[in-house]
């Protein structure tokens, strides 16, 4: 069995950006194993201290983000000694940044965690979000900026979610076999409705699994791949009446798919702007069938988290 590799996150703050780098990073390695240690937190000399001892025991690149310049050159200086590489990996975009701004850095970690304005804008977006998950309290969403709407199980919940974080409200509706869709809503001007699909044979998998974890048996409709397909079917139908964009979910990650429906609202905003007309008709979903119809389906110590063991995937 080949032993994982050890990579270890140095960070002054939570550790989130750390950890996304790292991730993106690592996804371009197939059949690599590697051990994550994620270092959070760290703004002492102590704390240091037991960071560079736990690299020492298990080497293997460093990964940081310090501001405190007499932390960072303990760091380096250890990593140096022990021939282990170290990379502090916002260096170089800040100071593209600073000479570009002509403005030096205030160098204080965890400055995008204060409390500002955008801070408190991303909570509300998820207590909105929670609010009006899965069609409830249709009386607030006279306020959201998008409305995901979709058959079940296609990444609406989790779409909204990280679209909160971004400080977009978001609620989203479940296109369910005979319930009609509240058409009234579409009266609402604020929102950018976004239509969203996924292929009934990866449906059907997805919903069966759901319901064995639930200790149901998975024999009804709800998993039956013709019965989706007509769900998808009238999905589409709906998306095309109202000339809603739509987003093919089926060989997309919920970020991916939270990335398209920013680049959908961001496009709309600056037509609003600019005052220009929407788009005659939305784009075809990925994953369309070539040439089908609007109806038609598409085809089929200091503070560490616990060590993640990463397979990577390309």
């Amino acid at each position: 069995m080949t032993l994982p590799f050890h990579m270890h996150l140095v960070s002054d703050s939570t550790g989130e950006t750390i950890n996304t780098v790292a991730r993106a990073c690592l996804a371009q390695f197939e059949g690599v194993q590697v051990e994550l240690h994620v270092w959070s937190l760290i703004k002492s000399p102590t704390q240091l201290n037991a960071v560079i001892e736990a690299i020492r025991v298990l080497p293997g690149p460093v990964l940081y983000t310090v501001v405190d310049e007499a932390l960072r050159r303990d760091l380096e200086r250890a990593c140096r000694a022990m021939g282990t590489p170290s990379v502090p990996i916002l260096d170089r975009p800040i100071a593209m940044l600073s000479a570009f701004f002509g403005v030096e850095t205030v160098g204080k970690p965890g400055r995008q965690h204060e409390l500002s304005p955008e801070y408190f804008k991303r909570i509300a977006a998820m207590d909105f979000a929670m609010r009006c998950d899965d069609g409830q309290s249709e009386e607030y969403y006279r306020e959201a900026d998008i409305i995901l709407v979709g058959v079940s199980r296609t990444s609406k919940t989790p779409t909204s979610v990280i679209l909160a974080q971004r400080g977009i409200k978001a609620a989203n509706i479940p296109l369910v076999p005979g319930r009609p869709f509240n058409e009234s809503l579409v009266a609402l001007k604020k929102p950018l409705f976004v239509g969203l699909i996924n292929d009934p044979r990866k449906l059907s998998e997805v919903r069966r699994s759901r319901l064995e974890h639930l200790g149901q048996i998975p024999s009804t409709d709800y998993v039956d791949v013709d019965a989706i397909r007509e769900e998808i079917r009238n999905a589409r139908r709906l998306y095309t009446k109202h000339r809603w964009p739509v987003i093919d979910v089926s060989r997309r990650s919920i970020e991916e798919t939270a990335a398209q429906v920013m680049i959908l609202y961001n496009k709309r905003q600056a037509e609003l702007t600019a005052g220009e007309p929407a788009p005659a008709a939305p784009e075809a979903a990925p994953g369309a069938a070539p040439g089908a119809a609007p109806g038609e389906a598409p085809g089929e110590a200091p503070r560490t988290q616990n060590s993640d063991t990463t397979p990577n995937a390309g």
